[in-house]
């Protein structure tokens, strides 16, 4: 596979981390927010689903922070990555940024 290949599906799979980040920090809220609502609830059986509501609650944070901490440490690593390329290869870099930049002109024009 090319590296341009692998660096697409790079992107795609972080974007979908973060789609999938977003999506479990809405559903913690959400549960979070259900379990003040259903405080004064009383009952056996409430009182255990409260219970495994938080303990799965606590979980899916414990979870998040895990990965919100390897996709910041992934981040880094790129940058650091990439500095290293443009101070090793700094025409290149040049390069590369002006074609891009005449790229983005060229569709910004267009609209």
């Amino acid at each position: 596979m090319t590296e341009q290949g692998t660096a697409t599906e790079a992107g795609m799979e972080q974007v979908t981390k973060e789609k999938l980040m977003a999506d479990l920090r809405a559903v913690i809220a959400d549960a979070e927010e259900l379990l003040k609502a259903t405080a004064s609830q009383a009952g056996e059986r409430v009182t255990a689903a409260r219970a495994k509501a938080e303990e799965s609650l606590k979980v899916a944070k414990a979870r998040l922070l895990e990965e919100q901490a390897a996709m910041i440490a992934k981040t880094k690593a790129a940058a650091t990555a990439a500095d290293e390329y443009v101070r090793a290869h700094p025409w290149q870099a040049i390069g590369i940024a002006a074609v891009a930049g005449l790229i983005l002109g060229i569709l910004a024009s267009r609209r």
